[in-house]
């Protein structure tokens, strides 16, 4: 898939800016705060309607307005398409495709695929779990776009599940409510073994192709691997199993939930687990070895989507090459060569080689505005 124009009209700090796209590989350079991110978010948000950055959407609508506005054609094995994100200050989004309104948002999901890798994924091996458990979330979102609806629906109910332990927490244990709360758990069994299925199934996918990615990039001197640990236990990857054992996992938490007016069950609180030669990879190594592991889980994220759209994903690469040695930005521009269409964003072009360089389109990035070469 090849993204051949992006034009940017009130988002966050770009008026009204069009880009055409020239070659496989686009490098845009500028100092810090100028609208190089923002840039590649706009691309990602159109992948996979979320921001790795911001969760509200008035954040990304310049301010004094009241819309922002994302457009681009993409260029895929099927034809061409236009896609279009309509984001609202003050109310919701909306998208369309070819010029048509879409109600579904999940009929845009998959429309354009792309793997984002900033600094900011350096967390997905330090940070706690709720970073790991949305990192697998975007990345179900591409491979299944109607992961994104059953994600939404088991967020539903969570909410409104939490919301009826606190009305009642002083009065829970009274029968009458019983009947009600009965009915609430068995819609967070049956929306989030949904959740949990799926998650597992990826993890089953991904994990040996990071695996092999480390192995590549370590010279084979350490050892990855990434397990899912579910919030409930999973011998069993059938939906009636995984649905019991969620029921009776409610019924063995339901004092701890009453005093604490919360849900402490269910895909909220999975973890997912990285290791290097059987040690947690938090409190592994250096810095360094870290980075080797998140370079290796966004080599498997391409992979594995190429695998499954059958099309390479587009790589947006936020200000990574400054976080990686030369050893791991060597691997990293090995790997993507033409293969992959690239967007990279960078303070300065000494990380590239001529090669490189020759081959890119290179954008200049000031104050929300770009210029081709100076």
């Amino acid at each position: 898939m090849y993204l051949k124009t992006l034009n940017l009209r009130q988002f966050r700090n770009y008026q009204d800016q069009k880009v055409e796209f020239t070659a496989a590989k686009t490098i845009l350079v500028g100092n810090n705060a100028q609208g190089k991110s923002n840039l590649l978010e706009a691309v990602e948000l159109l992948a996979t309607l979320r921001s790795h950055r911001i969760s509200r959407d008035r954040d990304l609508v310049q301010e004094g307005e009241a819309i922002a506005q994302i457009n681009a054609t993409l260029e895929r094995q099927t034809g061409v398409s236009d896609l279009t994100l309509t984001l609202r200050r003050n109310g919701r989004r909306s998208v369309a495709l070819n010029g048509e309104s879409i109600r579904r948002q999940m009929d845009f999901l998959g429309v354009l695929n792309a793997v984002q890798f900033s600094s900011l994924d350096l967390e997905l091996v330090r940070g706690g779990p709720e970073g790991r458990r949305n990192w697998l979330d975007t990345l179900l979102i591409q491979l299944e776009p109607v992961y994104a609806h059953i994600l939404q629906q088991y967020n539903h109910v969570l909410r409104q599940r939490n919301a009826f332990l606190k009305r009642h927490i002083e009065t829970l244990h009274a029968t009458s409510l019983d009947s009600e709360l009965a009915v609430w758990d068995a819609q967070l069994a049956t929306t989030g073994t949904r959740v949990i299925r799926r998650r597992d199934r990826a993890i089953q996918r991904l994990a040996p192709i990071a695996t092999a990615w480390h192995a590549s990039i370590s010279g084979s001197t350490e050892i990855l691997q990434i397990k899912y640990v579910p919030n409930i236990p999973l011998e069993d990857n059938h939906p009636e199993q995984v649905e019991q054992a969620f029921l009776a996992k409610v019924q063995q938490r339901a004092i701890a939930e009453m005093h604490q007016g919360t849900t402490l069950v269910g895909p909220h609180r999975d973890e997912i687990e990285l290791t290097i030669n059987q040690t947690p990879a938090r409190q592994y190594g250096s810095q360094g070895q870290q980075r080797t592991l998140v370079l290796a889980l966004k080599l498997a994220e391409l992979q594995l989507i190429e695998e499954v759209v059958k099309e390479p994903p587009l790589l947006l690469l936020d200000d990574v090459l400054a976080e990686l040695d030369l050893s791991r930005q060597n691997q990293l521009l090995d790997a993507i060569q033409d293969r992959f269409q690239t967007l990279i964003t960078t303070t300065h072009l000494g990380s590239f080689d001529s090669q490189w360089l020759k081959s890119s389109q290179i954008l200049f990035v000031k104050a929300g505005e770009i210029i081709s070469n100076l």
